[in-house]
């Protein structure tokens, strides 16, 4: 009697995941590049290398695409942070600001900053993109907090952490004008000594 033997999946499920992650982040280098207006569906695709029957399978909306594509690259760029300090080791803090400070002055900021901007005037954004940034804002939070190794019980810790990130998230919007490397240099120094003070055991 002979054994039957199943096709292996494996390679159709690589496949599946490796289109959705070619999506994901054209989509993204389409939002920082393009803005909202700009980005449609046929354009990710386009760039991606996929057709547009291939995208719609993945994300059958065009705010289903953008809204997985930032969540995409904010947990791909918060696993690339821990990844900067291993927890064996303690991190030194200036360069935990200056790696806070990346995050929020990059492409992922960007593509993020145009999906806020345009949640503002789409109905049918405005609550997936609120939930999006809440999370991935308190996931940012909870990283800081970690790498800083701030204990948030003593009072004033908390709002000093939060306002690194959005110290962090200033500089990014002035990135966006102009390349101000130089001053944000300054700035993230003098973080660095503050948060030394503030963060003192």
């Amino acid at each position: 009697m002979g054994t039957v033997t199943r096709a292996p999946k494996e390679p159709q499920q690589d496949r599946s995941r490796a289109t959705r992650r070619k999506l994901l982040e054209a989509a993204v280098s389409c939002l920082a590049e393009h803005g909202w207006a700009g980005s449609t569906v046929s354009v990710v695709a386009e760039r991606a290398g996929v057709s547009r029957g291939a995208a719609q399978h993945h994300f059958p909306t065009r705010e289903d695409l953008f809204t997985a594509a930032v969540e995409y690259v904010a947990e791909e760029r918060s696993h690339a942070l821990r990844a900067l300090f291993p927890a064996s080791a303690p991190a030194d803090r200036r360069a935990v600001v200056t790696a806070v400070v990346d995050l929020y002055t990059g492409p992922l900021f960007r593509a993020a900053l145009h999906l806020w901007v345009a949640a503002a005037n789409e109905d049918q954004l405005h609550g997936r993109v609120t939930e999006l940034e809440a999370r991935v804002g308190r996931e940012s939070h909870r990283i800081a907090v970690e790498l800083l190794g701030a204990d948030e019980t003593v009072p004033g810790v908390r709002e000093t952490v939060q306002g690194l990130l959005d110290m962090a998230r200033g500089l990014g919007l002035a990135t966006l004008l102009s390349d101000d490397t130089t001053r944000r240099e300054r700035v993230v120094a003098q973080w660095a000594l503050l948060l030394d003070e503030a963060l003192a055991t």
